[in-house]
């Protein structure tokens, strides 16, 4: 990894560029979605999943709890290891709890791969830029944090090695897909979460304890 990659002549961050529409970006590099028990993040990633697996029962889409999707991740990969687990969550939610990867990096289950749609913005509380959007690089944070496996994929033609990389690692693989700062797919999706837990534990044959 090049760490002066995203950096101008006088060592400063560069701004990156957003270019891809997440509505066609995003199933690409998921690809066959039935193949992933698959966790989202909250807003935009939510969105995006709900609507491209019609709100399935193996998916879990969070709403109102930042900086969860990783740690929900990892969990879930750690408990169901014969399962491949999809992290699909935002740049502003990662934000929220980036070191959670490092804990993901120092466990390493080869059964989880993280995608981190970045648009720039926060788009739960406003669309205010985010850091990302300033220079900040989560690809580079997830590979200092430890996570060998990781790609940016920021143009159509690199679409298919990202979805390569989340499937064919043998550990913990980080895809950062940047996207242009526009609206996710309209879909209204199910927001009471006890219901989306029990379908969600039910696709799992996991039942409730004493």
């Amino acid at each position: 990894m090049n760490s002066s990659r995203n950096k101008d002549t006088r060592g400063q961050a560069l701004r990156p560029a957003y270019v891809l529409d997440r509505i066609e970006a995003v199933p690409a590099l998921v690809g066959d979605h039935r193949e992933w028990l698959i966790v989202t993040g909250l807003a935009g990633t939510a969105k995006d999943i709900a609507a491209l697996t019609d709100d399935a029962h193996y998916t879990f889409t969070m709403a109102g709890v930042m900086g969860a999707a990783v740690c929900v991740g990892l969990g879930l990969a750690l408990a169901q290891p014969d399962k491949r687990v999809l992290v699909v969550t935002g740049d502003g939610e990662l934000l929220m709890n980036v070191g959670s990867l490092a804990t993901v990096a120092v466990v390493n289950p080869p059964n989880l791969a993280i995608l981190c749609v970045d648009n720039g913005h926060y788009g739960e509380t406003g669309y205010q830029r985010s850091h990302t959007s300033s220079g900040v690089d989560l690809e580079a944070i997830a590979g200092g944090a430890g996570i060998v496996n990781t790609r940016t994929v920021q143009s159509a033609e690199q679409l298919d090695d990202g979805a390569r990389a989340l499937r064919e690692a043998n550990g913990v693989s980080f895809v950062l897909l940047r996207v242009k700062p526009t609206d996710p797919p309209k879909y209204a999706r199910n927001l009471d979460a006890n219901t989306c837990r029990s379908r969600f534990r039910s696709n799992l044959g996991v039942g409730w304890r004493d």
